[in-house]
């Protein structure tokens, strides 16, 4: 109940013509969602170079639209709550989507990955009891380029894809940590 009462509290929040909920940059982050199911399936048990590059192609496209939206969010005043709300959203399932199949593939840690599914569930908790949703901060946005590049690295079998990793990991924690820090 309480859900779909804030979800609908956020549609209600954007209802002018200027700030509707469905608007270009809401559009290109869910369309995000659609790299999701794609790197399951290329990064089943096994893949092959051409998967390997296809995945990375894909996942850097989709990650690439994360900035895109909020490019044009800001560029023509169409920055939403709900856009606020869902933008992060997608990012945790694109970043951890590949994440959980590479542990599967034994090329990461579960636990380092449980580290990175943690924060971003907290955060993600924390923020549905806000009644005003704030965007990322930058070490946030930091962690989220070292979270693509190192899957990136690692969905390609790069060098440096382990190091960039754990990188990834010290970041997502450092930045809960600051998002999570009360403020006076």
């Amino acid at each position: 109940m309480y859900r779909r009462c804030r979800a609908q509290t956020i549609l209600n929040e954007n209802a002018s013509p200027s700030h509707a909920p469905v608007n270009l940059p809401n559009w290109i982050t869910f369309s995000r969602l659609l790299a999701v199911p794609a790197l399951l399936v290329l990064l089943a048990p096994a893949p092959g170079p051409g998967q390997r590059i296809a995945a990375a192609v894909i996942f850097a496209l989709a990650a690439a639209t994360d900035w895109l939206d909020g490019y044009l969010a800001r560029r023509l005043g169409q920055v939403t709550e709900l856009g606020k709300f869902l933008d992060p959203l997608v990012d945790k399932l694109l970043v951890l989507a590949p994440m959980l199949m590479l542990v599967e593939l034994g090329q990461l840690p579960g636990w380092g990955v449980f580290l990175i599914l943690a924060r971003e569930l907290a955060v993600a908790g924390w923020r549905v009891g806000q009644s005003k949703i704030s965007g990322a901060n930058n070490w946030g946005k930091a962690k989220t380029v070292v979270q693509i590049l190192a899957v990136i690295f690692v969905i390609l079998q790069w060098p440096g894809g382990e190091v960039l990793f754990w990188a990834a990991v010290a970041l997502t924690l450092l930045s809960g940590g600051i998002y999570l820090w009360p403020r006076r």
